[in-house]
């Protein structure tokens, strides 16, 4: 992954991350309310993950639910809403085995939600045979203050995203994967003769690889949006889980998150560099929308 970090546009990317990353973390009220800003990120990323998925629910309307078994957009923000909520407290068990991680945020997203599968099918990947859901629910436009703004990310080229591959290629590509995290781990995140992948390049590879092999029947998308949250905290540049990186991917509309997926499904090296972009912009949406939200608190507004 290291050998990511040199594409065009990848190291402006990062170092962009990763001041608006340390902006945010200087914020003054992030010494005393850093709780409430990290349960607040956890809500707006867990209702823009769901948008993604198709519940599109104002978030005054998923922070005053408190059923979310009634109906499939329901059961889809109740399943973000658990992923975010448990994604911080699995990281020692995702430095050893990340798979196990992966199953167990599928088994949050199911829920007792039929369009998983069922009991059955709740965290474990699919099998031969088994349909699987679309990757993205009704398109989300991009949002209006977004175009040629600053954290717009250029215009990428057209990528097509082909279909998820067969359950063997998924089984194959997640054991990879896994071993390719848990040897970064035990290496202290570095190689002989490199500094390693920025833990924005790792995150977006994670997730890129997640949403492309379609891992589970259904919520994969879910998962792989958690998984992404849970790589920035592991990793050190959002340790505290503060930056909604949801909530940009969202504002950046579902054709140019399904674009960019495509550049990674592609393997080409500037394919590769636009999803990580992509991410990048993401990001830096997400602390925008943090930001706003300490602003607020700072003004006595929450």
């Amino acid at each position: 992954m290291a050998a990511l970090a040199g594409l065009p546009g990848v190291a402006d990317a990062v170092a962009g991350a990763r001041r608006a990353v340390d902006r945010l973390y200087g914020h003054r009220v992030m010494r005393r309310r850093a709780a409430e800003v990290t349960s607040e990120s956890a809500l707006r990323g867990a209702r823009a993950s769901a948008a993604l998925d198709g519940a599109d629910w104002p978030l005054e309307e998923v922070r005053r639910r408190s059923d979310f078994g009634t109906d499939p957009e329901a059961r889809t923000v109740g399943g973000a809403l658990r992923v975010n909520a448990e994604a911080g407290q699995l990281l020692g068990t995702w430095r050893h085995s990340p798979l196990q991680v992966l199953a167990r945020l599928h088994l949050l997203a199911s829920g007792d939600d039929a369009a998983g599968g069922g009991t059955a099918a709740a965290g474990r990947p699919r099998r031969d045979g088994e349909p699987v859901a679309p990757r993205f629910g009704t398109p989300l436009p991009v949002a209006e203050e977004v175009p040629g703004s600053e954290l717009a990310p250029a215009p990428a080229p057209r990528f097509e995203l082909p279909a998820p591959p067969a359950a063997d290629e998924v089984a194959a590509r997640l054991d990879a994967l896994a071993r390719l995290l848990v040897d970064r781990g035990a290496s202290g995140r570095k190689r002989p003769g490199d500094r390693g992948a920025p833990a924005l390049v790792v995150a977006a590879v994670v997730h890129g690889e997640l949403m492309t092999l379609q891992p589970f029947a259904a919520h994969s998308g879910l998962v792989a949006r958690a998984a992404q949250r849970i790589v920035l905290i592991a990793e050190g540049m959002d340790p505290q889980a503060i930056c909604p990186f949801e909530v940009g991917l969202a504002e950046l509309g579902t054709d140019a998150y399904r674009n960019a997926l495509g550049g990674y499904a592609s393997g080409t090296a500037g394919g590769m560099a636009a999803w990580i972009l992509h991410c990048g912009a993401a990001l830096r949406l997400g602390v925008r929308e943090s930001t706003a939200v300490c602003e607020a608190m700072q003004r006595g507004m929450v």
